[in-house]
């Protein structure tokens, strides 16, 4: 699963009913061969696999993805980071702390309590 949720955040592909395991309804066209939604929402649920199923190699990725354009994909980076207790990620999260979107700005305020505790 990692492996996967990896390969999702690099813009590789995987099997369809992953995605939709991932996506649940919302990402039923992997399955289907509708058209999709935006790319950012496949790097948001990769994330949110790693919440429930982590290794360490998954860290830079996730450091990464701290950085990423999208703000759903940047909060959701802060809440694995938050979960899993990755370290080196405090001077990134400091800088979210002022990112413009309100929810990223929490959740790295959250990550940042989380990681040094």
């Amino acid at each position: 699963m990692v492996a996967d949720c990896l390969a999702l955040l690099a813009g590789r592909d995987v099997d369809p009913e992953f995605i939709y395991a991932l996506g649940g309804p919302p990402a039923r066209w992997a399955i289907t061969g509708d058209v999709g939604g935006p790319d950012y929402w496949l790097r948001v649920w990769a994330l949110r696999g790693l919440l429930y199923v982590f290794a360490d190699c998954a860290a830079p990725e996730v450091i990464d993805a701290l950085s990423d354009e999208h703000w759903r994909v940047r909060e959701m980076a802060a809440k694995v980071c938050a979960r899993r207790r990755i370290e080196g990620v405090l001077p990134l999260l400091a800088k979210l702390r002022d990112d413009p979107n309100m929810r990223v700005q929490r959740a790295a305020e959250r990550a940042s309590m989380r990681v040094v505790s």
